[in-house]
C-alpha cells in the first residue's frame, strides 16, 4: 500500500500539534490510506502551510487558518455552502471566500482550512455554547436545524472531499472500510429502560400517550395481559432480518421515589434469575449484551467502575460497549467522560448525540477515536454515532407516519451515500403496536430498505468497533509521523 506524503508547516505544530495530528489520523484512516510525514520542503504529495506566496513542492496544497486554530471556539456557524468537492463552512462576521480551489503550475491549492473545519465539527466547538436543560440536552440554533446540518453529516462528506483531493494527488490503493465489499454497515441497539411494567403506573402512561384510543391497551395491562418483556419478540423480528443487536441494560437498580426526585435510573435488578436467564439467551444466540451507565455513572469512576463489574457478573461475560443512560454525559466536559470509558477498559461507546435532534452529532457517519481536547491525547475508544432514536421522530406529532418513515430511509441512503455506518437506538419496550403504535414499523423501514439494497454489512456494535480499532491499528502501524496526542 502506498503511503501519502504529508508536510505539515512549523508554525502549525506550534499553535495546535496534537489537534492537528488526531485530526489528520482520523481523517486518513476513515479513508483508508497509511502515511508518511516529510519535513517542510521536501517532497510531498498533501502539504498542509500557512504562507500563500511560497509553492511547495507538493501535488496538493491546503492552506491552513493559525488564527482559527488558536481559538476555536469562538466560531459559529453561518450556512454549509455546496461545491465542487466538499461543503464549506461560512461562519458569522467572516466574509466568504469565493475562490476556494485554484490550480498553480502541479498543484491544486484549496484556500479553505478543511482540517480546521473537520477538528471544528468533530470536536464539537460550537455546541458548548447551546442552551441545555437539566438533563444536559442541547437546543439547537436554528440556523442548524433550518439547514438540516446534522442530517447532512458535513464531516463525512468534507471526508469524502478530501478522498477526491488525494486521488488527484496519486493515491490509489486504500484499506476497504467495511468487510465483504460492503459500502455501508449497521447496527441495531436497544436501550433497556423499561422492561418490567408497573401495573397500576403504565396505564395512565399509555393515556397520555394515546387518549382515549389507549383505553383497550391500557385496559389489557392493567390486568396483565401485555406487558413490556419483548425480548423474544425482538429476537424473532431481528433474526428474519439476519440481524443480531445488541441490548443494553442499567446495573444500577433505581427506584420509583427516585425518579420522582429526579434521579431517573430504571427498577429492573439485572443479578435477579429472570435477568441472568435472559443473558445466557441473548448471548448464547449471538446478540450482544453491553452497558446503559446509570445517570450519574460520570459523576464517580468507583460507582462507574462497580456498575460495570455487577452486569459482567450477572452476565458471566465481558461487557464491551456502553451508552449513557439519558446520552447522560458531564454536561459541562462530554470528553472526561469518554476519558472515563478507556480507564474503565471498554472497547467502544455510543453515546455521542442529541435526544431530540435525527442527526449525526458531531458530523461523521463513521466511527471515530474522539479527542481530549484539555490533554490533546486521543481516548483509544471507538465512538460509534448514533443515526437515530426512535422518539425522535416518534414524538414529533406534526410528522405523519410516511414521513417518519421516509426521513428513516433517507438517513439510511445519506448513510450508504458516504460510506458509513448506521445506527439506530430504538428502547427495548416499544415493540408491542398497540402499546406504541407505528414505532416499530419505523424501524422496519429503515431495515427494508437495506435489506433492499444490498449493500449494509449487518453486524453487533461490539464486531464494528473491533473491526475499526483493528482496521485503524493496521494503518498506523505502516504509518510514519503525526504522532503527536496518540
Amino acid at each position: 500500500m502506498n503511503r501519502i506524503r504529508i508536510s505539515i508547516a512549523p508554525q502549525l505544530r506550534e499553535i495546535a500539534g496534537p489537534a492537528i495530528d488526531w485530526v489528520w489520523r482520523q481523517a486518513l484512516t476513515t479513508l483508508g490510506y497509511a502515511w508518511q510525514e516529510t519535513a517542510p520542503g521536501e517532497p510531498c504529495d498533501v502539504a498542509y502551510v500557512v504562507d500563500c506566496e511560497r509553492q511547495p513542492l507538493a501535488q496538493v496544497v491546503i492552506v491552513a487558518s493559525p488564527e482559527r486554530w488558536r481559538s476555536p471556539s469562538r466560531y459559529r456557524l453561518r450556512s454549509l455552502i455546496p461545491d465542487e468537492l466538499f461543503p464549506l463552512l461560512c461562519f458569522v462576521r467572516e466574509p466568504f471566500r469565493q475562490r476556494v480551489f485554484e490550480r498553480r503550475g502541479n498543484a491544486l491549492w484549496s484556500y479553505r482550512d478543511l482540517l480546521f473545519d473537520l477538528f471544528w465539527f468533530l470536536t464539537g466547538q460550537e455546541e458548548r455554547t447551546w442552551p441545555q436543560d437539566n438533563h444536559g440536552f442541547y437546543t439547537l440554533p436554528e440556523t442548524w436545524l433550518a439547514s438540516q446540518v446534522l442530517e447532512q453529516a458535513p464531516v463525512s462528506a468534507m471526508l469524502e472531499g478530501l478522498g477526491a483531493l488525494l486521488q488527484q494527488a496519486g493515491a490509489d490503493e486504500s484499506l476497504p472500510r467495511w468487510p465483504d465489499g460492503k459500502r455501508a454497515a449497521a447496527a441495531i441497539t436497544h436501550d433497556v429502560d423499561y422492561p418490567e411494567v408497573i401495573r397500576w403506573l403504565e396505564p395512565w402512561r399509555i393515556l397520555r400517550r394515546q387518549g382515549l384510543q389507549g383505553v383497550s391497551p391500557a385496559w389489557e395491562v392493567l390486568i396483565g395481559r401485555r406487558n413490556h418483556w419483548a425480548f423474544p419478540d425482538w429476537m424473532k423480528f431481528e433474526d428474519r432480518y439476519g440481524v443480531r443487536s445488541a441490548f443494553y441494560f442499567v446495573a444500577r437498580q433505581g427506584s420509583l421515589l427516585e425518579y420522582g426526585c429526579g434521579l431517573p435510573d430504571p427498577f429492573y435488578d439485572v443479578t435477579s434469575p429472570r435477568f441472568r436467564a435472559l443473558f445466557r439467551t441473548l448471548i448464547e444466540g449471538g446478540w450482544e449484551v453491553g452497558m446503559h451507565a446509570s445517570y450519574l455513572a460520570y459523576a464517580s469512576p468507583e460507582h462507574f467502575a462497580a456498575e460495570k463489574r455487577r452486569l459482567e457478573e450477572a452476565a458471566a461475560a465481558p461487557i464491551l460497549g456502553n451508552r449513557h443512560h439519558y446520552w447522560h454525559l458531564n454536561p459541562a466536559d462530554p470528553e472526561e467522560t469518554l476519558q472515563l470509558h478507556a480507564h474503565l477498559g471498554f472497547l467502544y461507546d455510543t453515546s455521542l448525540t442529541h435526544d431530540r435532534h435525527l442527526g449525526w452529532r458531531r458530523g461523521t457517519v463513521t466511527p471515530f477515536f474522539p479527542l481530549a481536547q484539555k490533554t490533546g491525547h486521543e481516548i483509544g475508544v471507538v465512538q460509534l454515532p448514533v443515526a437515530w432514536m426512535d422518539a425522535q421522530l416518534m414524538q414529533r406529532r406534526e410528522l405523519t407516519q410516511a414521513q417518519r418513515e421516509a426521513a428513516i430511509v433517507a438517513l439510511v441512503d445519506r448513510t450508504a451515500t458516504l460510506g458509513g455506518l448506521f445506527v439506530v437506538n430504538v428502547h427495548d419496550y416499544v415493540f408491542d403496536e398497540k402499546l406504541f403504535p407505528g414505532w416499530l414499523a419505523v424501524l422496519r423501514a429503515a431495515l427494508d430498505r437495506m435489506a433492499e439494497r444490498g449493500d449494509f454489512w449487518f453486524a453487533t456494535p461490539a464486531a464494528i468497533a473491533l473491526h475499526w480499532r483493528e482496521r485503524y491499528e493496521r494503518l498506523l502501524k505502516i504509518s510514519a509521523g503525526l504522532d503527536e496526542g496518540r
